[in-house]
């Protein structure tokens, strides 16, 4: 019984790591000439857990790219300081027209969880956030040929009781029927799916931060930095921090 309980518990354990995720955020919007603040965090927004740049779980995580798209499709990397619990890095828009922060971390060590009959994977996460400068909105860079990204095709400013159209991409192309996953804080999700198209509409009830989640499997074994691997776990993000 003792043994049934100890399992359980590393289970639960084990099981709230995975479900961690990275996510980038910014101010919605920006000025021209003014440096726009993004930060990078690793963790799981609903239940208030962000982990520590110092400690071991985001230490994993910090092989990551980020980059700024501009409105002509130049990018610009990114360098980043750590802080407490997030990353920071700067840039300053040029232009009026929509920007686009994109963070890409590919280069994580292979996990086994074969114990909790999940399997020997490797992950793949990648992160959206959009700067709009001016009051023109367009739609934001799709730049992850390997995985899957959200794109917003929002047409409005994102505001409280507004609504967002967003699409899903897999490999640069949209995907049907795929979970995405809603979250603010205090436990609060919700689940749509991606229409035909590979797009979903939600509304904006509360003046609060959304952050939205696309996972997929890859069935498609391999090796990373010397182990195995049985599938690719993709992870996408998008926030949008209305408040």
């Amino acid at each position: 019984m003792k043994k049934s309980v100890l399992l359980l518990l590393l289970f639960m354990v084990s099981a709230k790591s995975f479900a961690h995720f990275m996510w980038v955020e910014t101010a919605l919007t920006g000025k021209v000439n003014q440096k726009q603040e993004v930060k990078v965090y690793f963790g799981e927004y609903t239940y208030n857990v962000i982990e520590k740049v110092n400690e071991e779980a985001f230490g994993k995580m910090k092989k990551f790219t980020i980059w700024v798209v501009s409105p002509n499709g130049e990018k610009q990397q990114l360098e980043v300081t750590p802080g407490e619990t997030f990353f920071t890095g700067y840039f300053t828009p040029k232009t009026n027209g929509t920007y686009t922060v994109v963070l890409n971390n590919n280069e994580i060590d292979v996990i086994d969880y074969t114990q909790y009959d999940f399997g020997i994977f490797k992950t793949h996460y990648h992160s959206v956030a959009k700067v709009e400068v001016g009051n023109k909105p367009a739609e934001t860079a799709a730049i992850n040929p390997e995985g899957l990204t959200i794109v917003d095709i929002t047409k409005k400013e994102h505001k409280e009781k507004g609504e967002a159209t967003l699409k899903v991409l897999y490999k640069g192309e949209p995907v049907k029927g795929q979970e995405v996953t809603v979250f603010i804080s205090d436990l609060w999700s919700k689940k749509v799916w991606t229409d035909e198209n590979g797009q979903i509409q939600f509304s904006f009830p509360w003046k609060t931060k959304y952050i939205l989640e696309v996972t997929t499997k890859e069935e498609i074994p391999g090796s990373y930095n010397g182990k195995e691997y049985q599938f690719i776990w993709h992870c996408a993000t998008y926030a949008i921090p209305l408040g």
